[in-house]
Parts: structure tokens; C-alpha cells; sequence
């Protein structure tokens, strides 16, 4: 059975142009990471994130516009061709991630423009059932005017354990953690509700590592990547160390955007927007520390999102503004990355994701 890579888009260029009614594409990956395109599939408008069901062959799309929706499509496991099932109102304005709750039953999706979560039901043919939860970030916002005018909610993730949510919010400078009612879809603030992150620092997206005692978090507006330490059975988030993803001396733009660990836990990538490349780190086994590795050019403008090959042999990597995703092979001794000329153009490209293959077998 062949690998598929789905990828999400945006669905207009510019301003002049209309959206194009295809924008989540199907890839089948090589071993070594060559993509070659199989189908597209209407999606409606910029299905920017995506995310697979746990257990069953459906996928998630968040369509990121004012008019917002998430959408439900289910997968061919032989063709990885999608179907539209459904699509709800997030009730937020510019939806722009999502996530499941482990059990599959739960769709939650923040809304960036809005400060706002939304929770959907999943509903036994896979489709979403109308919303059933809509949280509103509280908070001072962070002192840059342009973007931390209010509350940017950017990402909302399970933690391991499946004990507790934790979700980002750029314009607040803060991480807030919940409890998820799983009988109501409904979101409950912890008791030690929220983390504030250093003024300025635009919180966005952030990973766990495999042990669950460590989370990084990629901040935007700094361009900086912060590792926490993460005590489970409190719920606790703790700073510990905080780097530039940047080489010392870069003077020019740039916005931090994703995040993903190497498969052995040993490495982690963050991807920046302007310098346009993946800053790689070791992370220390015990403590769980970061040290700078280096800078690998994406092959492209603009990386927004990335992914690694859950063998951890490549990345694929979505440039958005050169219209490609570029395969990088991943030294499995020293976490280094090297181009292998493997690119194929996509439009406006900004997330991969891997297939979950034993779903679709």
C-alpha cells in the first residue's frame, strides 16, 4: 500500500485572483522522500492545517477566512483521494489549526483573528456536529501594536497523557491550559490556567517530546524557541531556556513558524519565515536542553509548515511563496540536513502531513 502525504494550501494568491476550488492535495512519498502527486480535492476555501483522525480514515481541515469553517473529509485508503463530508462554522474569525482529543470523538481548532477556541463533535460517519463549546482568551495584550492588539489564539494541543489541553495565544503572550469535558466537548480552565511567556515573544506552535517532561514552543515574534519543562500530573508548564532561531549578525524579517521533534527525541527543527531556513538543535536527553546546530536553507520562500518522516529518515517542507515542497534528508547521527533535489510545485503550500498508515490498511 503505497505512503500518502497530504498537503493543505492556500487557495488565492493575491488579491486579484479567485480562489482556486482545489486546495488539499494527495502525494504518494518515496523511502527516500520524492513526492509524486496522485489527485486534488475540493476543499473549499485555504484549508491551511490539516490533521487525520486517530484511529479511522477521515481528515480535518481548518478554512482559514473570515467566513470561517472546518471542514470533514473521509480518505480513500487505496487512491487517497478525499471526500467532503461536512463542513461547521467555527464561530471565530481566521481558524488556523487543529487538533483531535485522543479518543477521536473531539475536533478542537483555534480562531487566530478572534482570540477564540472552538470544540466540534465527531459524529459516527466521521462528519462534525455543530459546535459545542466557544472559549474566549482573556488577557492584556503583548506591547507590539501590530500584531498583539488583542488576543491571537494560534494553537490548541493534548498533552501526552491526555489529561490536559494546552493552547497559544500570540497576541496575549501566553499559554492557557485546560481540562476537556469529554461527555459536553467542553473546555474547563485549569487551576493554574495560563503561562506568561516574556513581552513580545508571540507564542505559536509547539511540540511535546516523546518522554512527555518537555515541551518547545516557537515564538513568532522574537524568533526564538523555548523549552519547558512539563510535569504531567500537575499540569505545570515551566520555562526553562529560551534561544534565537536565528544566526547571530541576521538583521533582516522574519516570523518564526512551525515546530516538529525528530522521531528519537534527540533533535528539533523550527522553521523561519524571512531567512528562510530550519534552525536545528540537539536536545539533551536528561535535561532536556537545546543547543544551536545550525541553519539549513528550506529550498524555497517562506516555510511555513514542515514535517519529518515519522522514520525520521527526511522533511518535507512547504514553502509558500515559491509554490514548492522541498524533501531534506536528515543525518540520523547529527540531525544536520541536506538537500536531495527532490521539490514538486504545489501552490501556495502551507502544511504537510503524513498519512497514518495503519489506519488505512
Amino acid at each position: 500500500m503505497p505512503r500518502f502525504v497530504f498537503i493543505g494550501s492556500y487557495t488565492k494568491d493575491n488579491e486579484q485572483t479567485i480562489h482556486r476550488s482545489e486546495g488539499i492535495y494527495t502525494c504518494q512519498v518515496s523511502d527516500k522522500g520524492q513526492l509524486s502527486l496522485l489527485s486534488s480535492s475540493p476543499s473549499g476555501l485555504n484549508p491551511s492545517f490539516l490533521v487525520q483522525h486517530p484511529t479511522r480514515p477521515f481528515l480535518y481541515a481548518v478554512n482559514e477566512m473570515e467566513a470561517n469553517s472546518a471542514s470533514a473529509f473521509a480518505i480513500d485508503p487505496q487512491s487517497g483521494a478525499l471526500t467532503l463530508l461536512n463542513s461547521q462554522p467555527t464561530g471565530g474569525v481566521w481558524p488556523c489549526q487543529a487538533s483531535l482529543d485522543p479518543s477521536g470523538k473531539w475536533l478542537m481548532a483555534p480562531n487566530y483573528n478572534s482570540g477564540t477556541l472552538t470544540v466540534f463533535p465527531i459524529l459516527p460517519d466521521g462528519s462534525l456536529g455543530p459546535a459545542s463549546d466557544h472559549v474566549v482568551h482573556q488577557g492584556l495584550p503583548g506591547p507590539d501594536p501590530d500584531r498583539q492588539e488583542k488576543a491571537h489564539a494560534h494553537m490548541i494541543k493534548f498533552d501526552p497523557t491526555g489529561r490536559f489541553v494546552l493552547a497559544t495565544d500570540l497576541g496575549l503572550d501566553r499559554i492557557f491550559i485546560y481540562r476537556l469535558d469529554s461527555e459536553h466537548g467542553q473546555l474547563k480552565s485549569h487551576t493554574t490556567a495560563e503561562i506568561v511567556m516574556p513581552p513580545a515573544s508571540g507564542p505559536r506552535h509547539f511540540v511535546f517530546h516523546p518522554n512527555g517532561r518537555y515541551l518547545y514552543l516557537a515564538n513568532e515574534l522574537d524568533s526564538t524557541v523555548t523549552a519547558c519543562a512539563w510535569n504531567s500530573q500537575a499540569g505545570v508548564l515551566r520555562p526553562l531556556q529560551k534561544l534565537p532561531t536565528l544566526p547571530g549578525g541576521y538583521e533582516g524579517v522574519n516570523d518564526v513558524a512551525d515546530i516538529h521533534l525528530h522521531p528519537s527525541g534527540r533533535f528539533l527543527y523550527v522553521s523561519n519565515r524571512g531567512h528562510d531556513s530550519l534552525a536545528i538543535f540537539s536536545v539533551a536527553e536528561r535535561s532536556g536542553l537545546l543547543a544551536s546546530l545550525g541553519y539549513e536553507p528550506s529550498g524555497g520562500l517562506t516555510p511555513r509548515g514542515f514535517n519529518v518522516d515519522p522514520m525520521g529518515q527526511f522533511i518535507l517542507v512547504a514553502n509558500q511563496h515559491s509554490d514548492n515542497i522541498v524533501t531534506l534528508r536528515i543525518d540520523a547521527q547529527s540531525g544536520r540536513l541536506f538537500p536531495t533535489g527532490y521539490k514538486i510545485s504545489i501552490p501556495r503550500p502551507v502544511c504537510v502531513i503524513f498519512s497514518n498508515f495503519s489506519i488505512l490498511q
